[in-house]
């Protein structure tokens, strides 16, 4: 009867959940791994291949996860927590250690937000404010930034929000290097630090992230406009796909789940093209011209087919384009854009727009253990695939596997590898490549690189996450995007002439005992190198040669080249 009862209540949670869409940021990874520890035990069921996650439907979620009497003692007091940090979507208020409360809201210090909700309107704002330090041989520098989040459920299906963080990083205390070396974060820089336009200042740089928008919802789907970050593709050390690394981009969004083995999601995205337009300018009381960047547009959608329990199949295509204005046919959420492209472009003698596929397969079918793989295609021949064919198709891979739980309680074992051929993510016309603010949307690594990452991550407690982990990353060749000599760029070997490597080991502590403050350490030893070029002096047409040095620096902050351990801390509410 108990079991009768808790379904009840977990079918009803669901539909009336389901009609509210505020989106939790990436940055909460503790919610994220936690829900795919969940999903790899078999507790609970859904798709992870595009994030991030509506609150309700975490909040759906988790209800479901309550149900279940599989869980430990420590995943039960997770939830507990989780399940406090979503109240609202649960349509109660948060319980918190220190608070004024009344019978529509809360004003709390210990979890620090305002709270309120009637029959018709709930909100939350949350204060924003926290510092990390990170220090190693070449001196330590700052990171402190404050803002606040807002979100706001209207109704039964409307939902606005907004967060607005400004950072500032003071490098004065480091050696013998410019304070501009502690902007860890560049377009050319391989590393996973969230991208950002810094404003550089004596000090070192500061910047802003302004995020939010509005969105309509109902119990199988959702439409908005937002400005925010999306990752599409599984993984568990940055996806191949879509990332999430790039600055914030405003875009459309749609997403429909009408039935069990189905969902769809679309974008269509405003992105940054770092490219003038020599044709668009203002003049200004000086009579001097200030030119305006060229747009660039990306329309992109995925399908995720469930033909069996926990295996979901998913397929999609996108397109970047950079027409003066919106193309209605990339408007269509369904469309296949390289077919509209050719039908758009036919005749005109010119390169068309930039399109490309990619599908994802994630099997969680033996409990505790999750499989995937994804692959992004930027162009593809059948003839490439013969192995006659000295040219290898501009395609980017990921494998990896997750085994949580088993044999060991509270520990996950991860590892994933990661490889890109050569020109991946590039396009000979700059403004049309796999890019927004100059930063990949894809693998941080870019193009012509293999990563191989592995992980141990234990959980001893409730609100405690400890992992070790290992990363060895390479470069090869750098090649532009020669239309001229593309056929034997991509004709060259895979990697070739190793140019960049990074061998990291980590280790990270992160800990919440309290709903939105959060602390974490982290040392990292890392051998990041530059290399010199090994095989023949010449080199071919569209080749980017440097020295070892000029490698190391274009792909590496300074603060971080060659051999060096690296402490960082920090405490934030609101993340």
């Amino acid at each position: 009867m108990r079991k009768l009862v808790l379904f009840t209540l977990t079918i009803l949670s669901t539909l009336y959940l389901a009609a509210q869409d505020i989106p939790e940021h990436i940055s909460y990874t503790r919610i994220y791994d936690f829900l795919d520890e969940l999903a790899t035990d078999g507790v609970i069921e859904f798709n992870s291949v595009a994030k991030p996650y509506s609150r309700s439907f975490i909040a759906e979620k988790l209800v479901e996860a309550e149900s279940n009497n599989s869980l430990n003692s420590r995943q039960r007091k997770e939830l507990k927590f989780f399940k406090n940090e979503f109240a609202l979507e649960l349509k109660r208020l948060p319980d918190n250690i220190l608070e004024i409360r009344t019978k529509s809201s809360t004003l709390a210090l210990l979890q620090p937000a305002y709270n309120y909700r009637d029959t018709v309107f709930s909100a939350r704002i949350t204060p924003i404010l926290g510092m990390h330090v990170t220090v190693n041989g070449n001196g330590a520098f700052t990171k402190r930034w404050f803002g606040a989040d807002l979100q706001t459920m209207i109704g039964k299906n409307l939902s606005v929000y907004g967060s607005l963080r400004d950072l500032s990083i003071d490098a004065s205390w480091l050696k013998n290097m410019p304070v501009s070396a502690a902007l860890l974060a560049r377009p050319t820089y391989l590393n996973d630090y969230p991208g950002y336009e810094y404003k550089e200042s004596a000090l070192g740089g500061d910047f802003s992230d302004s995020r939010g928008g509005i969105k309509y919802a109902w119990n199988w789907g959702s439409v908005g406009l937002v400005k925010d970050n999306v990752v599409w593709g599984d993984n568990y050390h940055g996806s191949n796909i879509l990332s999430g690394r790039a600055p914030s981009f405003p875009m459309l969004t749609l997403h429909l789940k009408p039935v069990s083995w189905f969902e769809m999601q679309y974008i269509h995205g405003w992105l940054v093209s770092n490219v003038l337009d020599s044709t668009r300018y203002y003049i200004d009381n000086t009579g001097a011209k200030e030119y305006r960047m060229a747009n660039k547009f990306i329309a992109a959608n995925m399908f995720t087919f469930t033909p069996v329990r926990n295996l979901n199949l998913s397929v999609g295509n996108s397109i970047i384009y950079a027409e003066p204005n919106i193309q209605a046919a990339y408007l269509i959420p369904i469309a296949f854009y390289k077919s509209e492209d050719h039908t758009l472009t036919k005749g005109l003698g010119i390169e068309n727009q930039n399109s490309q596929v990619f599908m994802n397969i994630s099997s969680r079918n033996i409990k505790h253990l999750h499989l995937f793989t994804s692959i992004y295609a930027d162009e593809i021949s059948f003839n490439r695939f013969l192995p006659s064919s000295k040219e290898r198709n501009p395609i980017s891979y990921k494998v990896g596997a997750n085994l949580s739980n088993y044999p060991v309680e509270n520990l996950s074992i991860i590892a994933e590898y990661t490889n890109t051929n050569i020109i991946n993510y590039k396009h000979s016309v700059p403004a049309l490549t796999w890019s927004s603010n100059g930063y990949n949307l894809g693998s941080y690594l870019g193009d012509n690189s293999t990563e191989l990452y592995l992980a141990a991550r234990y959980k001893p407690m409730q609100g405690v996450d400890v992992s070790l982990s290992y990363t060895d990353a390479k470069h090869g060749n750098e090649y532009i995007y020669d239309r001229r000599a593309v056929d034997n760029i991509i004709s060259q070997p895979s990697l070739g002439d190793i140019t960049w490597s990074n061998t990291s080991l980590a280790l990270d502590l992160h800990v919440e005992i309290i709903n939105n403050v959060y602390a974490f350490a982290n040392v990292t030893y890392s051998d990041i190198k530059g290399y010199d070029r090994t095989s023949s002096s010449y080199t071919i047409i569209g080749e980017d040669t440097r020295t070892a040095q000029g490698y190391l620096d274009l792909f590496t902050p300074k603060y971080l080249q060659g051999k060096n351990t690296t402490l960082s801390f920090g405490l934030s509410f609101g993340f």
